[in-house]
């Protein structure tokens, strides 16, 4: 039996590009379902240059300006919650709908659950054995209902939340959700092979024993699917399988779409005014 009514969303492929190029167009697919313009949508994606992303409500001081500048990796703040992530050889979802659709309704937790099913349904077509860690106790949550971390740390991946993804224990997917209006922007990232520890090069730390804790925790608490299946995963398998359980797991059809017109406009604008924007790069 379904568990929802069919309806149709969009799947939206882009190339891979620049980080304020990709959290524009998430927003700005965000502002045309809101308009009633666009169906919901799912978002498979990349980066190109590699790209720092801070979370909404991350201070801008923890990153390291000049190991990023040495690099060559790019510089973005999310309009999604959370800590640092280096965007590089992943497969990126965002999942762009209303909060009146039940796959999205509820609180966050609730909307997390839902597409965590679907996100682990892709694993497993991937033949990963992961698992959706569940709720934890409120105990461990600040008072807006956030969970705390035991370990202050800018690094994403280091610790699973409720509903995300784990494999033998360690983080896989980590995701991230914003909510405007009756709009739910939802995104993550599946870490295809690479160094997870080329983030810390990126982030700044008080003192050399503080940064060598940060990586040897890094590697003991987050994977990637190479080190899983002991081989490549191309972004096209992986993005194939993300198709398919999303589909089946949430009653979806999915149809292929390219972004509008409208959409491109606007995404050209939110890079310009928000996202390459230092009042909001450096607003914390």
């Amino acid at each position: 039996m379904n568990r929802f009514a069919k309806t149709t969303w969009r799947l939206i492929r882009t190339p891979p590009a620049k980080g304020a190029w990709n959290m524009a167009v998430d927003e700005a697919i965000l502002e045309t379902v809101l308009q009633g313009i666009s169906p919901p949508a799912l978002r498979l994606y990349a980066w190109t240059p590699p790209c720092l992303s801070l979370g909404y409500a991350q201070p801008f001081a923890d990153v390291n300006q000049e190991q990023l500048q040495s690099h060559g990796w790019d510089l973005v703040r999310r309009p999604t919650g959370g800590r640092s992530i280096l965007h590089t050889d992943e497969l990126t979802y965002a999942v762009i709908g209303l909060q009146s659709d039940p796959r999205l309704s509820g609180g966050v937790l609730e909307s997390y659950r839902n597409l965590s099913q679907a996100l682990l349904k892709a694993l497993h077509l991937l033949v990963i054995p992961a698992t959706v860690k569940g709720k934890r106790s409120s105990n461990n949550k600040n008072r807006n209902g956030i969970q705390k971390s035991p370990i202050k740390n800018p690094v994403c991946f280091e610790v699973p939340s409720d509903y995300e993804i784990v494999c033998n224990g360690k983080k896989l997917i980590g995701s991230a959700q914003a909510r405007r209006k009756e709009g739910v922007l939802q995104h993550g990232s599946l870490p295809l092979g690479g160094d997870l520890t080329r983030i810390i090069d990126a982030l700044h730390f008080p003192d050399p024993a503080t940064r060598s804790n940060a990586e040897r925790r890094l590697l003991a608490r987050a994977t990637t699917a190479e080190q899983i299946l002991g081989h490549e995963l191309a972004w096209q398998t992986a993005a194939a399988a993300f198709e398919k359980a999303f589909t089946e797991v949430l009653d979806l059809q999915l149809e292929n779409s390219e972004l509008t017109t409208n959409e491109l406009n606007r995404t050209e604008m939110l890079v310009e005014e928000k996202f390459t924007n230092p009042d909001w790069t450096l607003r914390i």
